[in-house]
């Protein structure tokens, strides 16, 4: 452990009342060889960017002094030019470029690199592949939490979070080459339960965003699309006895700010500096919007419908599971297209999107704004967001879908040389109620057709995405099957389910041949208990597919009651879209483990009321309905205001000698 840091000015009445304002080098010299350094901020979002530049331009500076020494000077300054730091970070930081940590992605100015996203920082990632620096990719969350931990002294973080993945010391413990040795996660037994231990340890340099500061070190956060963890890494490292340096744009007058606006109070605060413009962008993409500060709500202009492709018919299958009321995450890349959807179907106000950094509802940017957010309800500090979404306060998350085996196990974070991190996305898919997985059958040019609602293959992709087993294991079939946890895969010719066997095919798209375009194309054989049914038609067609009046639909348990005092049943089937076998076989099935075994047949009463059923189901939806009352039913009262099904399942079910009365009107009902 390193000792405690001591101000870096000496203490006299004079420095006491000193301003803590210094230029960005001024506050880099501060930073000790073989310092523990975290950093702040989401991708673009509150990074301090002219901080970075400046601690690179010192490592640059001191090695080109120690060059133009004599030797044996030259030996000596180059070991005194070496930082060796310790890099810890949550989310990915950077523009997949030069930007955000890639400044700092120098051999001897890092010796390790705890992180959690790494798809946007390809010079550390490549340090890390080419075996020169030690690495380690933790999820997203924990890393979030574990700020909290340090500042509270804790020796580390239990979590459920990781297990049965590669973070998992069984599984590599989230080590990424074989230069990284020591375990910083540990496998524990609580009261007969697993756990994962992630150890904590002393932060000596925080170094995070703000907006204005006073000349005490007050930190505010007006103009900044997230609060991310600035106050928890801010306690952090105040309490590793470690300093603070703190980038803001401009100054205010001591005793100015408001103190409801203070995220980060000056007491945690060492140094700060103010930046140049340039090297304060809102994010990597947009030096300053109002709406992403949530300074103005914008119009919900309507995004122009997708195009019919491949991406629209999965985001189309997906968007499916929606509900209504729900909380929802929604995944980079694919995942986009499920709001895209929903939005074209008039439905994006029936839930409420969520993304790990801390927005709760509005609409999440993408690109390099990725993690701001227009229109929002909420930002909270991402550890807090990590607390809602570890707790299971995510109804149903839809991620992408890079790498699956037999057994459902998912990889997104690691593929050969290339080297994406796992970010939130093992937080998100382990604690979400539900999980649908999207992304096509195959990757590397992959060219489909959509005509008159059949999908055809005009030529596979070069790269198979269902393998027999994943090369890294980002989410855990086996767990999530063990936990019960509803999973599905959809792609843009079937559907798998996670099942304890491992994936089952239920789904096929019209078009598709099961053996031809699903099975020879995998690497493995999917479960096949009996034949899977066709996806809903109405995906690979042009029109609008009623999504919204399928999310306001009432769920089919809930549509039927027992009135125990009256003997009566109810059973409620207004808007409901009969469009499957499934469905009346669903049907069947509720009515029976309601009813079965009663000893008087009670009398039903149902609503029809903008009930509709395909063509071709109501032969066989009549059969379930001459079985269900001549079984379970003492009488039945009908009522519909529609002419058209009064008279087709009228027709239908006299055929078959069952009362075909439908009345028009509920109080027509006769009891």
């Amino acid at each position: 452990m390193h000792p405690v840091f001591q101000y870096p000015f000496p203490v006299t009445e004079r420095n006491l009342a000193r301003d803590k304002v210094v230029s960005a080098r001024a506050a880099v010299e501060l930073i000790r060889p073989g310092d523990t350094i975290a950093t702040g901020g989401f991708v673009g979002v509150g990074f301090a960017e002219e901080v970075a530049i400046a601690l690179e331009e010192r490592f640059f500076e001191a090695k080109a002094a120690a060059c133009r020494d004599p030797e044996p000077l030259a030996r000596a300054e180059q070991k005194i030019a070496r930082l060796d730091l310790t890099l810890l970070y949550a989310a990915g930081q950077g523009d997949g470029q030069a930007k955000g940590l890639n400044h700092l992605a120098h051999e001897g100015l890092v010796r390790r690199v705890i992180g959690g996203h790494w798809g946007l920082v390809p010079k550390l990632q490549q340090l890390v592949i080419d075996g020169r620096i030690e690495g380690y990719n933790l999820p997203q969350g924990v890393i979030s939490h574990l700020f909290r931990d340090i500042a509270a002294g804790k020796p580390g973080h239990l979590s459920t979070i990781g297990l049965d993945t590669f973070v998992d010391p069984r599984h590599g413990g989230g080590k990424l080459n074989s230069r990284t040795t020591e375990d910083l996660v540990k496998l524990m037994l609580v009261e007969g339960d697993e756990f994962l231990f992630y150890k904590t340890f002393p932060i000596n340099v925080a170094i995070i965003r703000g907006t204005t500061a006073d000349v005490s070190g007050n930190i505010t956060m007006e103009r900044e699309a997230l609060t991310l963890e600035s106050l928890a890494l801010a306690m952090a490292a105040r309490n590793s006895g470690g300093i603070v340096i703190v980038q803001v744009e401009r100054l205010a007058d001591a005793n100015t700010l408001d103190p409801r606006q203070v995220k980060v109070p000056g007491i945690m605060v060492d140094c700060v500096v103010v930046a140049r413009p340039e090297h304060h962008w809102q994010t990597f993409a947009e030096p300053y919007s109002p709406a992403f500060a949530s300074e103005l709500r914008v119009p919900a202009s309507s995004l122009p419908p997708m195009a019919l492709s491949e991406r629209k018919v999965i985001a189309r299958r997906a968007a499916m599971e929606l509900m209504a009321n729900s909380v929802v995450n929604l995944g980079i890349g694919m995942p986009e297209g499920i709001a895209s959807v929903a939005n074209e179907e008039g439905a994006i106000d029936l839930f409420t999107m969520t993304t790990e950094p801390g927005v709760i509802g509005g609409i999440p940017a993408g690109g390099l704004n990725f993690g701001a957010a227009t229109n929002t309800q909420a930002i909270v500090d991402q550890p807090y967001q990590f607390d809602f979404y570890d707790g299971g306060g995510l109804d149903v998350a839809f991620l992408g879908l890079a790498q699956a085996d037999r057994k459902g196990n998912l990889n997104v974070s690691k593929f050969g040389a290339k080297l994406a991190g796992a970010g939130g996305f093992i937080n998100i898919s382990q604690s979400a109620k539900r999980v649908v997985f999207v992304g096509t059958f195959n990757a590397g040019n992959l060219d489909v057709s959509i005509q008159d609602g059949r999908l055809r293959i005009r030529r596979e992709g070069a790269c198979q995405k269902f393998v027999n087993a994943v090369e890294h294991r980002t989410f855990s079939g086996e767990y999530a099957a063990k936990r019960g946890q509803p999973v599905l895969y959809v792609t843009e010719r079937c559907v798998f389910a996670l099942t304890p066997r491992g994936l089952e095919l239920t789904e096929v798209a019209p078009g598709i041949d099961v053996q031809n375009d699903i099975v020879a194309q995998m690497g493995f054989a999917p479960v096949i208990d009996r034949p899977p049914r066709l996806m809903d038609e109405r995906i690979f067609r042009t029109a609008p597919m009623g999504l919204r009046t399928l999310m306001l639909s009432l769920p089919l348990e809930e549509r039927f009651n027992y009135d125990a005092d009256k003997n009566m049943f109810f059973v409620n089937f207004e808007g409901l879209q009969v469009r499957s076998q499934d469905q009346i076989d669903a049907i069947r099935d509720h009515v029976e483990s309601r009813l079965a075994g009663m000893q008087i047949k009670p009398q039903a009463v149902i609503n029809y009321d903008n009930f509709s059923i395909n063509p071709e189901l109501i032969e066989s939806y009549s059969a379930t309905v001459t079985r269900l009352v001549d079984q379970f039913y003492a009488g039945v009262t009908r009522y519909t205001t529609s002419s058209f099904l009064r008279m087709k399942l009228g027709d239908a079910l006299e055929q078959r000698e069952v009362a075909p009365y439908i009345n028009e009107r509920p109080q027509d009902r006769a009891y």
